[in-house]
C-alpha cells in the first residue's frame, strides 16, 4: 500500500512539474490552400485552385518533453474547378494537432523543427447545391492532417500540412434525368504562418 502511495504521489509531483513549466501560446494564423476534390461514380473533370485560411491558433506545450497540441479556429475559402466552373466554398474549420518539437541543442532558442498530426472538422457555411444543383455537398467535412514547420524566435511558426479527406463529401449528382451516386473526397495541401505570443 505505502508502495502505491509512493508512486501516486511521484505521479502527481511529475505532473504537477510538467505543468508548471508548460507553455500556452496563442495568436493569429493565416495562409494558402490547394484543394483537390475527387469526385468518382460520375463524368467530371475537376482541377486544383489556391484558397484562402485565416483565423486565431492556441498553443499548450510541456517543454520537458517538448510534446504538445494546438488547436485552431479558421474561416477557410477553398476554390476548386469542376466541369470548367470554378467553385467557391467557405468553412469554419477546427483542426486539432498533436505536436512535437526539436530540442536541437545550440539552435533552439531560436529555431526549433516541428511535426503535427491529428484530426480536422470543417463545416459548411452557406449554399450547399453546386453546379447549379448537380451536386449536393455535405455541410461537415472530416480529415486528417499530417504536416511538419519550424518555429522562430519562439513566436513565428511556418508549417505545411496536407489534409486525407475522411468522409465521402458529397452525396449525389443529378445528370440529366439520371441520378448518380458519387464519392468525392475533399484532399488539399495548407501552407500558413502564424504569430503566437
Amino acid at each position: 500500500m505505502k508502495r502505491k502511495i509512493s508512486i501516486v504521489m511521484l505521479l502527481v509531483a511529475m505532473l504537477g512539474a510538467f505543468s508548471a513549466q508548460a507553455q500556452f501560446k496563442i495568436g493569429p494564423r493565416v495562409g494558402l490552400n490547394i484543394d483537390k476534390v475527387s469526385i468518382s461514380g460520375g463524368n467530371f473533370d475537376e482541377s486544383n485552385r489556391c484558397g484562402v485560411t485565416a483565423g486565431l491558433q492556441a498553443e499548450f506545450m510541456i517543454p520537458v518533453v517538448n510534446f504538445g497540441f494546438d488547436a485552431s479556429l479558421m474561416y477557410t475559402h477553398m476554390k476548386t474547378e469542376v466541369e470548367g466552373e470554378n467553385i467557391s466554398r467557405n468553412f469554419l474549420e477546427i483542426p486539432v494537432n498533436l505536436k512535437y518539437k526539436f530540442g536541437i541543442p545550440v539552435v533552439s532558442s531560436f529555431l526549433k523543427p516541428y511535426v503535427f498530426t491529428g484530426p480536422t472538422v470543417a463545416f459548411r457555411l452557406g449554399d450547399k447545391n453546386l453546379l447549379g444543383g448537380s451536386i449536393k455537398e455535405k455541410a461537415t467535412q472530416w480529415g486528417w492532417n499530417l504536416g511538419a514547420g519550424v518555429e522562430l524566435i519562439n513566436h513565428l511558426q511556418v508549417g505545411f500540412n496536407y489534409t486525407f479527406g475522411l468522409n465521402k463529401v458529397a452525396e449525389t449528382a443529378l445528370d440529366m434525368s439520371t441520378t448518380h451516386d458519387i464519392k468525392a473526397k475533399n484532399n488539399y495541401w495548407t501552407v500558413s504562418a502564424a504569430w503566437l505570443f
